[in-house]
C-alpha cells in the first residue's frame, strides 16, 4: 500500500512542482477523454508540475500509470464519466470529477487536489470528492447516471445471451400446446433453454449489482446481486410476478447507499480490515433482503391483486379498450408486476375467451421489435453496441421475449418506456378490434408461425403497427431531448456538450462491437458530441495520448519549435495521413449559417474527385447535426458524415473569421471548421485516430491562434502538418 501523498512544503501555482497523474475518460472514450488530457496537462505545466495522464477509451487503457508512478505522485485526478477502479490509488489524495470539469476547469483541479481527500479503499473519501467538485459548479455526469449506466453495460450480455438461447429453442424444440409452446423433458433443446433461462433468471442481478458496485465498490456487489435476486423471484414475498427490472433499479441503488452510509460507521482499528469482506456484505445483504420482503414485497403483492381483480371487472366491457389497456401494462415493465399481471390474466382465459391473450400476444413482441427497429431506421442515434442489442431485440420479439427491450428501457426509461407503452397499446387495440385469437399462453410471430392464433393477417397488422409506432416514438423522443443517453441524465452543461458529440461513434466507428454505455449515441441512448466523436480511436492513437496530453512537453511551446517548422509539409504537401491536402483547405468561408457552411465544405471536398454524390454527403451531414451539435467549443467545427456518396476518407479544412453560430456547449461560434467524409465500408481507425489527434492539438489556444492567422494556404497546411 502506498503512503499518503502530502504536497512538498510550499508547493503549488507558485511553488516547487508537484508529481500529478489523472485519468481521462467519458462514456463512449471519444474526443472528450483526449479533450480533457490536454488540458490537464497543459495546465500542469502551465502551473510548473509534472502530469502522467492515463486515457481510458472504448477497447482499453493508454499511457497506463504504472505503480511507480502512483507511489511517488502527490495527488491523482479522475476526469472521468464512468467508473474508475481508484483500487490503485489507495493512500493517495484522489479529486474525482466529471471530464468536461477536466477540459474547462484545469487549473482549478489542480489546486483542489492538494486538499482532496486521502483516499482509503473503500470509495468513500473519493465520491466526496466528486461530490464536492459537484457543489462547485461540477459539469460531469452524476453518480446516479454513471451507476446507472454501469449496471445497463454489465446486464446487456445476460439478456442477449439468455433471450437468443430460450428463443433458438423455442424454434427448434418447441410444440404448440394448451399451455403455451413447450419443449419435451429429454429433449436436446430443454438443455439449451435451461441454459438460456439461467442466464436471462442472472440478468436482474446483474443490473442491480453493479449499479450498487458502481456506487460503493466491492462491498456493494453482493448485496445488489441478491437484492435484485429478490426483486425478480416474487414468491419470496408472496408475489406471482416479481419486481422486474425496476425493482432491480431499486435494490442497486438502495444497496449501493447502504453501504455507503455503513462505511461511515466508526468501527474499532482491529475491526477495519474484515469490514469490506465480512462485515458491510453480511450487514448490507441481510438489511437489504429483509426490507424488500416484509417492506416492499408487500405492496408489489398488492399491486399485483388489485391489478387482477381491476382486469377481471373489465372483461364484457369495449374490446378496444381492453386492449389499450392490457398492451399497456404488457410493454410497462417487461416482466414486472404490472406486465405479469396482464400476462397471467390473459394465460388464465385462454380457454374460456382466447380474445383476451391475443391482445396480450400482439403487445408481447412490440417492445423489443420497436427498439430493434429504431436502432436501423436511425442507426446514428445508438452506439455499436446498442446497435447490436437492437438485432438481438428483433429476434427475441419475434420469439414473444419482451424483455429484450430492457436494456433500451433501462438505458433511457423517460424515453423509450413511453413509446413501448403507446405501441403496445395500439397493436393491444388492433387486436382486440379484429378478436385476434390465441390460443396458447404466448405472444409474439411465432405463436401465429406455429398456428395458435385465429385472425392472422389482422395479428400481424396489428403487431406490423405497434413496432413501427413505438419504433417513430422512441426516434422522436430521442431528437427532441438532444437524442442521446446522457440526454436522460445531463447532470449539467457538460452533459450538454456530450451529447453533442454523442452521434460521432455511432456516425463514424465501425458497426463491430464497441463500448457497453452509453452512452448511448446522440445517449440513443447517446452520450456525447465531443465525446462520441472517437469512439474506436483509442485503441490506435497511442502517440496521441503519450505526446503532450500524457506528459509535459519542454517549455510548453513544442508546436512552435523551430524543429518542428522545418519538419512541416510545404504547401500542397499531404497532411493528416493524406487525407486533407491543398485542395481540400479554403482561407475563407462564405457562408453565414451552419447549414451554408456544411453544404459549402461538402462543395470543397467534391474537388477532390472523391465525392460521388454532394447533395447525399450534404444530406448525411445534416442528419448527423439532428443527433447533436457537432461544435465543439472553442470556436471548433467538425461536422462529419459516413456515407457511401464519398468513394475514399476526405476532410476539409476551412476558416470563418466572424465565427457560425453552430450550437456549441460553450457558446462560442466556430471560426475553425473541420469536415470529415467516409465511406461506410471504410469507416475503420485511421480517420477515428486522425479525430483523436484534431479534437487534442486543436485544444491548445496558440495552436488555434496560428491557424487562424496562418496568412494562406500554405501557411495553413504547414501548422496543420503539425498534428501527428
Amino acid at each position: 500500500m502506498t503512503s499518503p501523498a502530502d504536497p512538498p512544503n510550499g508547493a503549488g501555482a507558485s511553488g516547487p512542482g508537484l508529481k500529478l497523474l489523472a485519468v481521462t475518460a467519458c462514456p463512449t472514450g471519444i474526443a472528450h477523454t483526449y479533450m480533457a488530457a490536454e488540458k490537464l496537462a497543459q495546465a500542469a505545466e502551465s502551473l510548473g508540475h509534472s502530469m502522467k495522464v492515463e486515457t481510458q477509451g472504448s477497447i482499453g487503457a493508454e499511457n497506463v500509470l504504472s505503480d511507480n508512478d502512483v507511489s511517488q505522485a502527490d495527488g491523482i485526478i479522475i476526469a472521468a464519466d464512468k467508473d474508475v477502479d481508484r483500487s490503485r490509488f489507495i493512500g493517495k489524495r484522489v479529486l474525482v470529477v466529471g471530464v468536461a470539469d477536466g477540459i474547462h476547469r484545469p487549473e482549478r483541479l489542480i489546486e483542489q487536489v492538494r486538499n482532496a481527500p486521502v483516499y482509503q479503499g473503500d470509495g468513500h473519501e473519493a465520491q466526496r470528492g466528486a461530490a464536492s467538485a459537484a457543489s462547485d459548479g461540477g459539469k460531469g455526469r452524476s453518480v446516479t447516471y454513471k451507476a446507472l449506466m454501469n449496471g445497463v453495460s454489465y446486464m446487456i450480455p445476460f439478456v442477449v445471451v439468455g433471450g437468443l438461447l430460450i428463443a433458438v429453442s423455442l424454434a427448434l424444440g418447441g410444440d404448440t400446446t394448451s399451455k403455451g409452446i413447450v419443449i419435451p423433458d429429454d429433449s436436446f433443446w430443454k438443455t439449451v433453454n435451461d441454459i438460456g433461462s439461467i442466464g436471462f433468471e442472472l440478468m436482474i442481478p446483474a443490473l442491480s449489482g453493479y449499479i450498487a458496485y458502481a456506487i460503493a465498490d466491492r462491498p456493494a456487489l453482493v448485496p445488489g446481486m441478491v437484492g435484485g435476486w429478490i426483486a425478480a423471484h416474487g414468491e419470496l414475498y408472496d408475489s406471482e410476478a416479481g419486481a422486474g427490472f425496476i425493482g432491480a433499479i431499486v435494490t442497486g441503488f438502495l444497496a449501493g447507499y447502504l453501504v455507503l452510509w455503513i462505511k461511515r460507521v466508526k468501527v474499532p482499528k482491529f475491526v477495519q480490515p474484515i469490514m469490506p469482506i465480512i462485515v458491510i456484505p453480511i450487514v448490507a445483504t441481510s438489511a437489504l433482503g429483509l426490507f424488500f420482503i416484509y417492506v416492499l414485497g408487500e405492496p408489489i403483492s398488492w399491486v399485483f391483486e388489485r391489478l387482477t381483480d381491476w382486469l377481471g371487472g373489465l372483461t364484457g366491457t369495449s374490446a378496444a379498450l381492453l386492449g389499450i389497456i392490457l398492451g399497456l401494462m404488457i410493454a410497462f415493465d417487461m416482466g414486472g408486476p404490472v406486465n405479469k399481471t396482464a400476462f397471467l390474466f390473459g394465460a388464465g382465459l385462454v380457454s374460456k375467451n382466447p380474445e383476451v391473450m391475443g391482445a396480450c400476444a400482439a403487445a408481447i413482441p412490440v417492445p423489443p421489435l420497436g427498439q430493434g427497429l429504431a436502432t436501423l431506421l436511425r442507426r446514428r442515434m445508438f452506439d455499436d453496441q446498442e446497435r447490436e442489442t437492437g438485432l438481438a431485440a428483433l429476434f427475441m420479439g419475434f420469439f414473444g421475449i419482451t424483455e429484450g427491450a430492457i436494456p433500451f428501457a433501462a438505458a433511457r426509461p423517460a424515453r423509450v418506456i413511453p413509446a413501448n407503452m403507446l405501441g403496445g397499446a395500439v397493436a393491444g387495440a388492433i387486436a382486440g378490434v379484429a378478436s385476434v385469437e390465441d390460443n396458447v399462453p404466448h405472444g409474439g410471430p411465432i405463436v401465429a408461425v406455429l398456428g395458435a392464433v385465429g385472425g392472422v393477417p389482422m395479428f400481424f397488422v396489428a403487431v406490423v403497427v405497434g413496432t413501427a409506432v413505438t419504433a417513430l416514438v422512441t426516434i422522436a423522443l430521442m431528437s427532441v431531448g438532444g437524442g442521446g443517453r446522457g440526454a436522460d441524465a445531463d447532470a449539467g452543461a457538460g452533459g450538454v456538450a456530450e451529447a453533442a458529440v454523442a452521434g460521432e461513434a455511432a456516425s463514424l466507428a465501425p458497426s463491430s462491437a464497441g463500448t457497453p454505455v452509453l452512452a448511448g449515441v446522440g445517449s440513443g441512448g447517446g452520450t456525447g458530441a465531443a465525446s462520441a466523436a472517437v469512439t474506436a480511436s483509442d485503441a490506435t492513437a497511442p502517440k496521441a495520448v503519450s505526446g503532450s496530453a500524457a506528459e509535459p512537453r519542454d517549455g510548453g511551446k513544442a508546436e512552435a519549435a523551430p524543429e518542428a517548422a522545418e519538419a512541416a509539409p510545404e504547401a500542397g504537401d499531404q497532411v493528416l495521413s493524406g487525407y486533407l491536402t491543398e485542395q481540400t483547405v479554403k482561407e475563407r468561408l462564405a457562408a453565414d449559417g451552419k447549414d451554408a457552411a456544411i453544404r459549402e465544405m461538402a462543395e470543397l471536398l467534391a474537388a477532390t474527385g472523391k465525392v460521388a454524390d454532394t447533395a447525399e454527403l450534404v444530406r448525411a451531414a445534416f442528419a448527423r447535426e439532428d443527433q447533436g451539435t457537432t461544435g465543439l467549443g472553442e470556436e471548433i467545427a467538425i461536422p462529419h458524415a459516413k456515407t457511401d456518396a464519398v468513394t475514399a476518407p476526405v476532410v476539409g479544412f476551412a476558416r470563418s473569421p466572424e465565427g457560425i453560430e453552430w450550437g456549441a456547449p460553450d457558446g462560442t461560434k466556430a471560426r475553425l471548421v473541420f469536415m470529415i467524409a467516409v465511406p461506410e465500408a471504410a469507416a475503420g481507425d485511421e480517420h477515428l485516430r486522425i479525430l483523436a489527434l484534431l479534437s487534442r492539438k486543436l485544444m491548445g489556444a496558440e495552436f488555434r491562434e496560428r491557424l487562424l492567422g496562418a496568412a494562406d494556404v500554405g501557411a495553413i497546411l504547414r501548422v496543420l502538418g503539425e498534428i501527428e
